[in-house]
């Protein structure tokens, strides 16, 4: 479910001592009156700093992040704590997020004590493009995660997935926003609880005591910042508490792990495990990185925009905007170490914008489409005529492209990480002499490594060892295609080729690369495994490559050169991202208990086995959120996707469609 559109906050500054939101008749905390409340009411409130001595992480949950400064107030607190847990996750929620130029504003040095100003100004600088989406956000070399949630709190709270350890209840007053405090609302925060989990208010309304109590928290009274009296704190003390579904479930005690397959999805996963810790083995059966699927010489990355902003639209523009994130710094130029002169990128690519045609609509469609959606324009442009070729096309600022080699090999240096080259998997045995975990072993029956858990980021073979556990079983059912495609690269040297400042896209694609040569794409062919180099194709390039710039060149046949290779693709266009299911016979579908099994949550899982594949042509722009979001999942931690979007990517989603359709 879309969490949009979505209404920026209106912000007056006439008093630029107190800032209105006119549209509730209140005004924003600001200044030191801010940092006041923040440090009593949700800090103290909630007994920190010190409940978060000596944590791995510590989760606090906002539910109105307002202009941050209880964020800002609870980052420098942690800052300044010599025993904070390593990292800090920051979950907020805001229906109405300031723009950026507003909270510049509101942020201004003046504001702030210098020490907790620069924080304020990292907070502006990363803040995000303001579409519905759950936007992760990293400070303090990702030691604090914001993930900031942008939409109704009615929309937001349900689709969360996270364990909380402390909650921020704020937001305007419940006479002026009543949608906020809504007593059933608030029982939704059970769920998210934490054991132990604590809860802080300077609200003292009776309807919300009253919903705390009935999610199970025990609620009382406690003095108060001036000018009121009291505020209220509370802790989670349920009579109850539900296990999560199968498909929910972090793994626990999990310390090692091994990653097959290091092309992109292999070392977005295994940069995203070494982040939170864990001691990651990674083994690919070529003889380096980004050699089969992830092998091209640059790759695009970019969101999209449909009319029905569904699963597809949502996935891709969220992991989109966080690969722009990802990618900004690498590819930012820098001068090479220890002199001057010639700039140096540690990695190819550019983050210039990006261009792709549209098929079907006119410029005037397409705005009116940005405008129902409300999609901003820092995120996506309509364009009427902006190429040589003509038509209208999308423009995404954030878009641009990458060398992917450059990037696994960026990714997989990480600390925590060895990748061993040239050694395939033959086969996975779980728990080996009775042992939790599993064995990895090669084609002789060697074992290659032991770990708590094995995440299969291995292409097409993915499916062959998913079966690894229940070797009685066939592989899971998943309805996946080899796509063959090629692509052509043309000399640097070659004369009048086009500037190219940013890549262009539409059925094809066109890109300058670092070297100067232009690489035209890509052919698709589901089903064709023939490796060689089709002269046809390169004639199908050469005039996307006309087409979309106006060249009216040519090129001796014998000057192209290009490469072969092949994506793999899902039924349904989304990549396979999760716990694999345990295998079972489609006897099972249909006997009287799978109707338990309707949602992918539901569906037992293999422990410690998991799956990220099947990115088709979209790999650069959904790899490093797809490894956030795997690392989250087996380790517990919050994870940055809504859990309707968990469920469209869970590998178990397709057990769950055919126990609906056979109910």
């Amino acid at each position: 479910m879309s969490w949009g559109p979505l209404q920026p906050a209106r912000i007056d500054f006439s008093d630029a001592r107190a800032p209105a939101a006119p549209d509730f008749g209140d005004v924003y905390p600001t200044g030191a009156g801010a940092l006041a409340q923040a440090r009593q009411v949700f800090l103290a409130g909630n007994g920190l700093p010190g409940r978060w001595a000596g944590r791995i992480r510590f989760v606090v949950l906002e539910t109105g992040f307002g202009l941050g400064h209880n964020f800002l107030a609870t980052w420098q607190a942690w800052q300044d704590d010599p025993q904070r847990c390593d990292t800090l996750y920051y979950l907020a929620i805001e229906k109405h997020p300031a723009r950026r130029e507003d909270l510049q504003r509101a942020h201004a040095p003046s504001t702030w004590p210098a020490s907790t100003a620069g924080l304020a100004a990292e907070l502006v600088a990363h803040w995000p493009p303001l579409t519905p989406d759950l936007h992760l956000i990293d400070f303090a070399s990702g030691r604090v995660r914001l993930l900031l949630a942008l939409g109704d709190i009615a929309d937001v709270l349900p689709e969360l997935v996270a364990q909380v350890d402390a909650v921020y209840l704020d937001g305007f007053a419940p006479e002026r926003n009543p949608a906020m405090w809504d007593p059933y609302r608030l029982r939704s925060l059970a769920r998210l609880a934490a054991p132990q989990a604590t809860l802080a208010t300077w609200c003292t309304a009776g309807a919300v005591h009253q919903g705390l109590r009935a999610a199970g928290f025990e609620v009382q009274p406690a003095p108060g910042l001036p000018p009121r009296g009291t505020m209220t704190v509370a802790h989670h003390a349920p009579h109850f508490q539900p296990p999560a579904p199968p498909g929910r479930q972090a793994l626990a005690g999990v310390r090692r792990v091994a990653v097959v397959g290091a092309g992109l999805a292999g070392a977005a996963v295994a940069r995203a495990l070494a982040a939170q810790g864990l001691v990651v083995q990674v083994f690919e059966r070529q003889g380096g990185c980004a050699r089969e699927t992830s092998g091209n010489a640059g790759g695009l990355f970019h969101g999209i925009v449909h009319g029905h902003d569904g699963p597809h639209a949502r996935w891709l523009r969220a992991a989109a905007i966080h690969t722009e994130r990802v990618l900004r710094p690498l590819l930012a130029a820098a001068p090479p170490p220890g002199g001057t002169g010639a700039i140096a990128r540690p990695i190819a690519g550019a983050l210039a914008g990006l261009l792709r045609g549209e098929q079907t609509l006119d410029a005037t469609a397409m705005s009116a489409l940005l405008d129902r959606l409300a999609l901003p324009a820092d995120y996506v442009q309509a364009q009427a005529a902006p190429w040589p070729g003509g038509g209208p096309a999308w423009l995404y600022p954030g878009g641009g492209w990458v060398a992917p080699a450059d990037l696994c090999a960026h990714w997989l240096a990480a600390p925590g990480i060895t990748a061993h080259y040239g050694v395939a998997v033959h086969r996975l045995v779980p728990g080996g002499n009775g042992a939790t975990g599993w064995w990895l072993l090669d084609a002789d029956g060697r074992r290659l490594a032991e770990a708590d858990a094995v995440l299969l980021c291995n292409a097409a073979d993915a499916q062959r060892l998913a079966g690894a556990g229940h070797p009685a079983a066939n592989p899971p059912h998943w309805p996946l295609q080899r796509v063959r495609g090629q692509t052509t690269l043309l000399p640097a040297d070659l004369p009048g080729l086009p500037d190219l400042p940013r890549p262009l896209a539409d059925t094809g694609y066109v890109l300058r690369l670092a070297d100067g040569r232009l690489l035209c794409g890509a052919s698709a062919q589901a089903g064709d495994e023939d490796g060689r180099l089709r002269a046809d194709e390169h004639a199908q390039h050469l005039a996307t490559l006309r087409r979309l710039t106006g060249w009216a060149g040519s090129v001796d046949p014998s000057r192209l050169d290009g490469r072969v290779g092949w994506r793999l693709q899902s039924g349904d266009r989304l990549p396979l991202l999760g716990p694999i299911p345990v295998p079972a016979p489609d006897a099972a579908l249909a006997s009287a208990r799978p109707r338990r099994l309707d949602q992918p949550r539901l569906v037992p899982r293999q422990p410690g086995l998991y799956v990220f594949t099947a990115l088709g042509s979209r790999g650069i722009s959904q790899a490093a959120l797809g490894g956030e979001v795997l690392a989250a999942w087996l380790t517990g931690a919050p994870v940055p996707l809504p859990a309707s979007l968990l469920d469209a990517l869970d590998p178990a989603r397709f057990i769950a469609r055919a126990v609906r359709r056979a109910g």
